[in-house]
């Protein structure tokens, strides 16, 4: 479980994003971002919750705000997912699930009674300033846009 708190300063990070550029959060300072955390590319509840983002990107950008969506896939496999769903929005590599355990949604699962390490389906919202405004870890696919979305409208 996340340890980050409303009003916590998100933990900085840098990444390399699906076009293979190199991002950091505080490059966003002055907008909102809605930083979320997904298990794997183009599988379904995955695709559900991109494409949530995709559907209502619009509303978004209207409330100055970003889309970041951060899994273990390669830059390659983000790409691939990037295009077959159209997703307006930047994808981030965390190939060693650095961000993820920053963030407090790099947990044990089990699957039939294995276990096995993996990132636990999350987002974040942040204000302007780096605070967290919004925290929702474990969240459904669909309860994620919706909850994000109310999260920007103050």
């Amino acid at each position: 479980m996340s340890s980050l708190q409303i009003g916590d300063m998100a933990p900085d990070f840098t990444a390399v994003t699906d076009s293979g550029e190199t991002v950091s959060l505080h490059d966003f300072r002055g907008k909102r971002v809605i930083l979320y955390f997904y298990p794997k590319d183009d599988t379904p509840g995955c695709t559900t919750q991109a494409c949530g983002f995709r559907d209502n990107y619009p509303i978004i950008e209207e409330k100055n705000a970003v889309v970041l969506g951060v899994s273990p896939d390669s830059a390659q496999s983000h790409r691939k997912f990037k295009t077959k769903y159209n997703l307006p929005f930047t994808l981030l590599v965390d190939e060693d699930h650095a961000i993820a355990e920053a963030y407090g949604v790099w947990v044990e699962k089990s699957i039939y009674g294995k276990k096995y390490m993996g990132v636990e389906r999350s987002h974040f919202v942040i204000d302007e300033n780096g605070r967290i405004v919004d925290a929702q870890v474990k969240v459904k696919p669909e309860d994620s846009v919706e909850k994000a979305l109310a999260a920007l409208g103050s």
